[in-house]
């Protein structure tokens, strides 16, 4: 799932090489991602992009006759090809494509069994509900620690699933809440009420450092590497049966709410959730 440091990665790349441009095509494969039929993507055909921002896991462009809002889901992304260049993995399901004035394009992909990217045309990006109720974002220049704050409040809700609520804190998916939670040595399923004065300050400090030291890593890679790139630089995500980086002892899966989750049962000793 893309997650809030790739985005920001992405739409730094992306702006870089889109802005000024003039959208000279929409090609819609799937016309299952659009959600506004009233104003098709096409309907911006002509439009000069003032800039591309990030809204969390979600991506707008801005134009002058309206906002072209992007949703990733699950499993979308965006591809960047050069005027000229074929995109060389043609059996990546894409869903649309953005051509602009000067020939190169951005390929919408979307690998997921189920559909779940989506365009719309709106006069602002708070138009898009999914957008309207996005909680306060932890890359956001201000987020203080009082935004944090009112975002855990003293909910009887597991920290890992508070992390990823986009309604509390925008961004966070099930990779950096483990990351997260590791840095601040703290076990995903304890919950959110529990959680005393010292613990919430290494989980304030961990939710900035890891998400913005991610960003400066990736800043500057193209699209197709930044997937990559977190991978390699997930410390316990996805790594079950390693080594923990910090002290050695072996990373454990487990499974809340449907969702896995890796921990170092030394660094983040599990205790009940309630």
């Amino acid at each position: 799932m893309p997650e809030s440091p790739e985005v920001q990665a992405l739409v730094e790349f992306l702006d870089e090489r889109i802005r000024g441009r003039v959208i000279a095509a929409v090609e819609i494969d799937e016309f299952r991602v659009v959600k506004t039929r009233d104003r098709p993507p096409g309907s911006l055909v002509g439009a000069r992009i003032d800039g591309l921002t990030r809204f969390g896991k979600h991506v707008g462009f801005d134009t002058p006759e309206g906002w072209l809002m992007l949703g990733f889901g699950r499993n979308g992304w965006i591809r960047w090809l050069d005027a000229g260049e074929r995109s060389g993995d043609e059996l990546v399901p894409e869903v649309a494509r953005i051509v602009l004035d000067d020939g190169a394009a951005m390929r919408i992909v979307d690998t997921g069994d189920f559909l779940a990217v989506t365009l719309s045309v709106v006069d602002g990006p708070q138009d898009v509900a999914g957008i309207a109720a996005l909680g306060p974002d932890p890359l956001s220049p201000d987020f203080a620690r009082d935004a944090f704050e009112r975002a855990l409040g003293s909910r009887r809700k597991q920290i890992k699933a508070l992390l990823q609520e986009q309604t509390s804190l925008a961004g966070i998916g099930n990779a950096y809440s483990d990351e997260i939670l590791h840095r601040a040595r703290i076990a995903p399923a304890v919950h959110a009420a529990l959680l005393d004065g010292d613990e919430r300050d290494r989980l304030f400090a961990a939710t900035t450092t890891v998400l913005r030291a991610a960003v400066a890593d990736r800043r500057g890679l193209a699209p197709e590497q930044l997937k990559p790139a977190k991978v390699a630089a997930m410390a316990v995500h996805g790594r079950g049966g390693e080594a923990c980086p910090v002290c050695g002892t072996t990373i454990v899966d487990r499974v809340f709410s449907g969702a896995s989750a890796q921990l170092c049962p030394h660094c983040q000793p599990e205790r009940s959730p309630a």
